[in-house]
């Protein structure tokens, strides 16, 4: 209720009642959040913005999974790394965090990992349409002042179109050792190794012909099946935090944190290898005390990383490297410190004023075709200030607002991408945020709505573009204009009676509202100011019913509609609104003995909408198109031992 920023909590109820295979239909519950899978594993997540700097994977977005920084100094994150069965919950920050998080405009999202109940064993299997198969595995023991956790998983699924099969094999521990009252280590660890095909975008013409087809050949270029375009990503990931307690007043947390990438890309007019590696650290002091009903916390600290890429591309020969290309190396720099101060007046007003100072850097040197010693290009040093508050009118009602400022540099990926050209005139993009808010809820806590209003002014605009062979580059092309707003509501209808059959039956929407304009962007000499903003529906309501019944017996039904969303910065194509409707059922807590089963059975796409979830932005040849799955079904057996 009091809380001061645009969050959206994803809990682990909420997460049972979605499919277990993927993330994209819980996250999209979240107003002003947008995931996409373009085909199964191809992520990509948006936080209030567009998708225009991101052909795939995630940017502009700062992610953690418990204390660490899942987002490297280069500004990727490999979301799509992890098994679903490694998130025990989702906090989704909206609008810039830069004051404590470091260089984004988007937001962030903390992932709380696996959270299982002590000494048990569970295992899963999920089985449905087009191949999907997927087994995970949890042990979770807990002593007097030790607590572990592992968890593997495995799934496969041969995708909807021809050439879009995808493997992960992933395991992770997690270990808390309470090593005195006053202090707490952590060490969490995981590998995944991920492999997807990509089918590549279709024209409207080719969608109306086949939509389960992959991209064919072109009279200059072969298709993405005889090219083996796909994904490969083995990323080991290792993290050691301590969290210890001076005495009532001070708290000091320390985490450390390292990567490993093996990254492979087979694509149609090229095949990309890199390795890359990270090292960072993440340590805050905190005071917290009480003094004439106010209470202060104040939280100083610096979080510094280094990622460094060896980027390698050879000719693609239906699938094999041959001739090397082009050979680059590059290292990025990111460090940023912060403070921030939380006044807590009378349990009644609440403030916070924050503010971080960024540097950024990289180095960078060639190998082939041209040889270029190592250089380095370094960016201007940001300050990135917050200042937020929420005051309680009364025990229902909360009213907020706040004022932050976000900014985020080029990523490596963009700064080098797929036109092999090291592009130092890249500049970082940033903004002003503005927003405020409403909460209520009954004093019975039966019924909860959030409501909200924010504008966020971006300049210096990164954004994709591709030539007429699909080779992309980016560009600052100007700037964009987002007035948006954000509902979210819930309501227990008939709440939890267990004498009755229907003992409880909930009720959720979220509702987005999204005007974003360009602002002064210009392309090639067009200019586009004015235009609707790439990628981005205007309006998006997900309906959720959550009917519980007597003996665990249940039935969750969901709906998403989404508008219209243009395709290029022309707004000359669009992808027409759809209607997504899943729908799973099943019984929880069957109790045989000391095991308890769970049982399910669900519908993706219960009206076999024609749709895509993923539509590739400004493309080349006019191929927007990635269709997704048309009805399709799967059931799961859940085991807790």
């Amino acid at each position: 209720m009091r809380s001061i920023g645009s969050v959206s909590i994803l809990d682990s109820n909420q997460i049972k009642n979605q499919s277990s295979s993927a993330l994209v239909g819980l996250v999209n519950t979240a107003p002003g959040v947008r995931m996409e899978e373009r085909s199964p594993g191809s992520y990509r997540l948006s936080l209030r913005g567009s998708l225009l700097r991101s052909p795939f994977g995630i940017r502009n977005v700062k992610i953690y999974i418990d204390d660490f920084p899942l987002t490297d100094a280069g500004g990727n994150t490999y979301l799509n790394s992890l098994d679903v069965a490694a998130v025990g919950s989702l906090e989704i920050y909206k609008g810039p965090e830069a004051s404590i998080f470091g260089a984004n405009t988007g937001g962030a999202v903390l992932i709380n990992s696996t959270l299982k109940k002590a000494n048990s064993l569970n295992l899963s299997t999920t089985t449905g349409s087009y191949g999907l198969f997927h087994q995970t595995a949890s042990l979770n023991q807990s002593t007097k002042n030790f607590n572990f956790n592992f968890t593997g998983g495995y799934q496969q699924s041969d995708g909807y179109r021809e050439n879009s099969e995808l493997k992960r094999r992933y395991i992770q521990t997690s270990q808390l050792w309470d090593y005195s009252v006053k202090g707490k280590l952590k060490a969490f660890v995981f590998y995944s190794d991920l492999d997807y095909q990509t089918p590549g975008g279709l024209t409207a013409a080719q969608l109306a012909t086949n939509p389960r087809a992959a991209r064919p050949a072109t009279p200059t270029l072969p298709s993405a099946i005889t090219q083996k375009a796909a994904i490969y990503n083995k990323t080991f990931f290792a993290g050691l935090s301590n969290n210890y307690s001076f005495n009532q007043h001070f708290r000091h947390i320390i985490a450390l944190f390292t990567s490993n990438t093996d990254f492979k890309n087979p694509f149609i007019t090229n095949y990309e290898k890199r390795k890359e590696s990270t090292i960072g650290i993440r340590t805050f002091l905190e005071y917290a005390t009480i003094t004439n009903n106010i209470k202060y916390n104040i939280q100083g600290g610096l979080e510094s990383s280094r990622t460094k890429t060896e980027i390698n591309n050879y000719g693609n020969a239906q699938g094999v490297a041959i001739n090397l290309t082009a050979s680059d190396d590059l290292k990025a720099h990111q460090d940023f410190g912060f403070l921030k101060l939380n006044l807590d007046i009378k349990q009644k007003l609440l403030v916070e004023l924050g503010s971080s100072l960024n540097f950024f850097s990289y180095d960078y040197q060639s190998y082939f075709p041209v040889a270029i010693a190592e250089k380095q290009r370094s960016f201007k040093t940001r300050l990135m200030p917050k200042i937020a508050a929420s005051y309680l009118v009364d025990s229902n009602l909360t009213f907020r607002a706040s004022v932050s400022k976000g900014y985020s540099p080029p990523t490596l990926a963009e700064v080098r991408s797929s036109d092999n050209i090291i592009n130092n005139g890249l500049q970082a993009e940033a903004g002003w945020n503005y927003e405020t808010g409403l909460r209520f809820q009954t004093k019975n806590k039966r019924f909860f709505a959030d409501g909200m209003l924010f504008y966020f002014h971006l300049k210096d605009a990164i954004v994709r573009r591709l030539n007429s062979s699909d080779v992309e580059y980016f560009i600052n092309a100007g700037g964009t204009k987002q007035l948006g707003t954000e509902f979210q509501m819930s309501v227990w209808l008939i709440k939890a009676n267990p004498t009755q059959f229907l003992n409880g039956l909930l009720v959720s929407n979220s509702f987005t509202y999204s005007h974003f304009k360009f602002d002064d962007f210009k392309n090639a000499g067009l200019d586009y100011s004015g235009n609707k903003l790439t990628g981005v529906p205007k309006q998006t309501i997900v309906s959720s019913l959550m009917f519980n019944f007597q003996k665990g017996i249940y039935l969750f039904a969901q709906h998403n509609y989404t508008s219209t969303i243009p395709l290029n910065d022309a707004n000359t194509v669009f992808a027409k609104k759809y209607h997504l409707a899943d729908v799973k059922t099943g019984i929880r807590n069957l109790k045989i003995s000391k095991t308890v089963l769970d049982i399910s059975f669900g519908v993706n796409n219960l009206l076999n909408q024609d749709y895509s979830l993923g539509n590739d932005l400004n493309a080349a040849n006019n191929r927007y198109f990635n269709p997704a799955m048309k009805r399709n079904y799967y059931v799961s057996l859940d085991l807790t031992l």
